[in-house]
């Protein structure tokens, strides 16, 4: 999530617009549609405890995501072909997740998602999303039971989208013009 910039009023390529809708059905009306419901749902909340009840709606499916990410690794016979492919198909999915939280998460303190400046985060979220997806491979490493790698893969994938959730209402709240006009003021 470390971007210095302030946003530049610049729209994404369309290079990047189209990866994002065609590789990773990233789409951009479901985000806005999802912010406007949270907006409905609590009209007074502020952006941050709107942005937290947008984290907790992630959490509970980025466990199941984690958790069934490894799942087709336990299946004997399966092949392993088959196996990266299901973890492959389920990195990608909880990417996706994390990427319309992130997205939801700035629209709701008033960031423009198609500005060029989002670009830098959501590349930082698909290496943070790749490093969670990886875990699970140490507890293999380490010579644990396989079955471990399923709570620890569903356990990571929810912090990682609790720790992404929180760093981004850090950052989207400090580049708010009240809080920066608010820090300027001397006590």
């Amino acid at each position: 999530m470390v971007y210095s910039g302030a946003d530049t009023g610049e729209l994404q390529s369309l290079t990047f617009d189209d990866f994002m809708y065609f590789f990773l059905r990233l789409r951009k009306s479901r985000i806005r549609a999802v912010v406007e419901n949270v907006r409905t749902r609590l009209p007074d909340g502020t952006p941050e405890e709107l942005a937290r009840l947008i984290i907790d709606s992630h959490a509970p499916i980025s466990l199941l995501g984690g958790a069934l990410l490894h799942f087709p690794r336990l299946i004997p016979g399966l092949g392993q072909t088959l196996q990266a492919l299901g973890v492959v198909m389920g990195a990608s999915a909880l990417t996706r997740m994390q990427l319309y939280m992130i997205l939801e998460i700035a629209l709701l303190y008033g960031k423009d998602i198609d500005d060029q400046a989002r670009v830098p985060e959501l590349m930082a979220v698909v290496a943070a999303t790749g490093v969670s997806v990886a875990v699970p491979f140490l507890v293999d490493a380490l010579g644990f039971n396989p079955l471990v790698s399923i709570p620890v893969a569903g356990l990571t994938a929810t912090a990682t989208t609790r720790l992404m959730g929180e760093m981004a209402i850090r950052y989207y709240s400090e580049s708010l013009p009240e809080a920066s006009s608010a820090a300027a003021e001397p006590s």
